[in-house]
């Protein structure tokens, strides 16, 4: 069974502060630990219960880290699911390696995104419509947050993640940026070229900064019929990255 001192260990990860100390964070639930499992982030030790314990033993005997068993109500009470019936898994972090658009790829850029539920979505979305690198200001939700590794349902595996100071980043940028701002090209009529470049999303109040504002080349809005004040930036994500994706070459 699980010592007190792991489980405090595990509980002390739900905290940026000691994620950083430790480079470790927490991923949740039998499919984004099967995903992380296969995966090339490092795993240092899964805790389930010895029912999961049962039912995968085959599986997980393949790979080389420590097994821990617990009750489901004690594995509840090391994440920050209200109930978990499987399994967490303490994994590595990454370090923070600088990302780029190469070739005709399009980067995500976020600004200040702040909520780690709307960070999740993003990576999941990116990781739907096939974009593989996102680049994040350092006021950007941590993205070892369990509330981000939980909503992006796995794509964090798949999708790399950089942050940096954007107007730095941005400094010697020769690509095309597109930028989603209120007042702008309609999305339907906007044309994305075939070449490296980046969509620049905002923050969920204030949108994209003045700083950054400024350095858009292609000033993208999605045009409102109702009248909802404002949409939701993975919504918004969603809408901007389905119509690049509908111009790209297959």
């Amino acid at each position: 069974m699980l010592s007190k001192n792991v489980a405090k260990y595990i509980n002390s990860l739900q905290t940026k502060k000691f994620r950083q100390q430790y480079n470790q964070f927490v991923v949740e639930g039998a499919k984004s630990v099967f995903e992380v499992l296969a995966s090339d982030y490092k795993v240092h030790m899964i805790v389930m219960t010895p029912d999961f314990f049962d039912k995968n033993q085959a599986y997980l005997s393949q790979y080389a880290l420590q097994i821990e068993t617990t009750s489901a109500d004690e594995l509840a009470k090391l994440g920050s699911f209200q109930t978990n019936q499987t399994c967490l898994a303490i994994v590595e972090t990454k370090k923070n390696t600088f990302l780029c658009a190469e070739g005709q790829e399009l980067v995500l850029v976020l600004d200040d995104v702040r909520d780690p539920g709307n960070l999740g979505a993003i990576l999941r979305v990116a990781d739907w419509y096939g974009i593989q690198k996102v680049v994040c200001s350092t006021t950007t939700t941590d993205l070892y947050n369990p509330k981000v590794i939980a909503a992006s349902k796995g794509s964090f595996t798949r999708v790399g993640v950089y942050y940096c100071d954007l107007s730095v980043f941005f400094e010697s940028n020769k690509h095309p940026i597109y930028g989603a701002v209120l007042t702008g090209k309609s999305i339907y009529e906007t044309v994305f070229e075939p070449q490296a470049s980046y969509l620049l999303m905002g923050n969920e109040a204030n949108g994209v900064s003045h700083d950054l504002a400024r350095l858009i080349t292609h000033p993208t809005t999605i045009p409102r019929a109702g009248g909802a004040e404002s949409l939701n930036v993975s919504i918004a994500t969603a809408i901007l990255l389905d119509n690049w994706y509908r111009q790209t070459p297959k």
